[in-house]
């Protein structure tokens, strides 16, 4: 996917769908592609290093990728984002829950020909 021109920038919303849990200071979230042609190109894209680039304000000491290849899915696990967990943090997301809203905003390119399986506007 290196010609710019063969693609289309969205977020990644348009693509997949998420979930997000927690436990202690610990996020796991999940990204489960619309379709399965999509998954491929969501593997290539949704690096471990360019995740922990989307949640650089949270400072994770680490993130894990596991893929789910029959499910079209993958697991991200970052560590110490939630600023000590549920009993120790004062934000209003201590669960972070909403965390997989931000990750779901990163831009991915995606082929032209795939734009029909994204979903949205």
């Amino acid at each position: 996917m290196t010609n710019t021109a063969d693609t289309i920038e969205v977020p990644l919303y348009r693509a997949a769908h998420g979930r997000t849990g927690d436990k202690g200071d610990r996020s796991n979230i999940s990204v489960i592609a619309w379709h399965a042609q999509l998954y491929p190109m969501l593997v290539e894209q949704l690096t471990p290093e360019r995740v922990a680039a989307q949640f650089h304000h949270r400072s994770p000491s680490q993130v894990q990728r596991f893929l789910l290849p029959k499910l079209g899915a993958m697991n991200f696990v970052l560590d110490a984002v939630l600023d000590g967990g549920v009993n120790d943090a004062l934000n209003l997301d201590a669960h972070g829950k909403a965390l997989s809203f931000l990750l779901l905003d990163m831009p991915v390119r995606v082929p032209r020909e795939f734009e029909p399986l994204l979903a949205g506007p």
